[in-house]
Order: structure tokens, then sequence, then C-alpha cells
């Protein structure tokens, strides 16, 4: 027979280790895309499905790497709610220290 407060703690546990593997699934879940193949986008991106991932390939085919994640607004139909919506998930590059530059740019304009 489980008591009451048996029950509370193997629930408060339950949710600890749930909170756990989602952050490190959060953690390893980036992609980026000046590499990433439009499958790994569309997985990756929310918002974005097989079709805006093509065209974010297509984007970086035609005129290069993307020298920020910021540039991705570029791609038709991929707006700046979407990129808000991802910029935890983007990388553009090995490292993201352009990231990283644009974003504190954009926090010092703020």
């Amino acid at each position: 027979m489980v008591t009451e407060l048996g029950r509370s703690a193997w629930k408060g546990l339950a949710c600890a280790i749930v909170m756990a593997l989602a952050t490190l699934v959060h953690a390893q879940d980036t992609v980026d895309i000046n590499t990433a193949s439009a499958e790994e986008l569309a997985q990756t991106i929310t918002g974005v499905g097989i079709k805006k991932a093509q065209a974010i390939v297509e984007w970086r085919e035609q005129n290069g790497p993307f020298s920020s994640i910021d540039e991705l607004v570029q791609v038709k139909g991929i707006g700046s709610k979407t990129l808000d919506k991802n910029r935890d998930r983007l990388r553009a590059g090995t490292t993201s220290e352009g990231d990283m530059k644009a974003d504190t740019a954009s926090d010092s304009a703020n």
C-alpha cells in the first residue's frame, strides 16, 4: 500500500527526471544552418516543414553560408517570429561567435 506522501514523492521524482531529460535533449538539439540537410532543418526548427527547410538549403547554395542566424529572415517564409522561437536551436558555422556578436549588438541597441 502506497501512502499519499509516497505517491507525491514518486510524482515529484518522475517530474524531475522528465525535466532533466528534456533539458539534455534540448541542449543537444541544435542545428548548424550552414551544413544541415533539409531533413535535419525541418526536424529541428519549430514551424519549419520540409519545403521551408529546402528553401533554406537553396538560399545557402545560391548565396553562400549564412554569416549569422539573423540572415535566415532573408529566406522566403522565414520571419522574425520563427527565428526568435528557434534562436536557441540554431547556429551558423562551427562556432556561434558570429551569432554572439550579433546578439550582443542587438542587445546593446535596445
